[in-house]
């Protein structure tokens, strides 16, 4: 039986939506902790799912889409993000040659197995005070917390999205979660989520 362009191009469509746009949330979520806005998160969205669409026949159907629409996601972000930063760049070197004083272009960044009661713990306590201290981690610890601890991705596909060991994913986990706990220490405490260490020694 031959399969038709248009049969081909129809079982794609629908594997696609069957597949690619359950995770779309997800990959919002994933997006505004990149991005930093919802304007930009929209566009990011709006690129990765077409770019992924576009390629959809490099994908193997019923294998981690989740993991691979973060991974387009994120490459997405970071050449926009090199783009933008060439861009203030070429206005940094304009203004430098300039007799009159420069406005500067504020770049986006202002800085994204088993038992984790860390990782817990931060599952438990998000709202926007807790984005805000997510926001401002360097993108490498952001970028693993986002992951591991808001999307639930196992380390290995942090590892494989991310494109660094295992090990290496463990040490931004830690790290990003370090910061996060100087932050929002005094916070938990204040909302009831976690005990003063005062307290618990009584």
């Amino acid at each position: 039986m031959v399969v038709t362009e248009e049969r081909r191009d129809a079982a794609s469509h629908a594997s696609f939506q069957d597949e690619a746009l359950p995770h779309l949330d997800a990959v919002y979520r994933f997006a505004l902790r990149l991005a930093g806005s919802p304007d930009r998160a929209e566009d990011l969205v709006q690129d990765t799912f077409l770019r992924a669409f576009r390629a959809w026949d490099q994908y193997t159907p019923g294998t981690r889409a989740k993991s691979w629409l973060f991974t387009i996601c994120r490459n997405v972000f970071l050449r926009q993000r090199e783009r933008g930063q060439r861009h203030d760049e070429i206005v940094a070197e304009n203004a430098a040659r300039s007799s009159s004083r420069p406005d500067p272009v504020n770049p986006l960044w202002s800085s994204v197995d088993g038992v984790d009661p860390e990782g817990e713990f931060f599952g438990s306590i998000v709202d926007e005070r807790i984005f805000a201290a997510i926001d401002s981690l360097p993108e490498e610890y952001r970028t693993a917390v986002v992951l591991s601890d808001m999307e639930g991705l196992p380390y290995s596909e942090i590892a494989e999205l991310m494109e660094v060991p295992v090990g290496t994913v463990k040490s931004r986990l830690f790290r990003g979660r370090r910061q996060l706990q100087k932050v929002l220490y005094d916070y938990a405490v204040e909302m009831g989520y976690i005990e003063s260490r005062t307290e618990s020694l009584q």
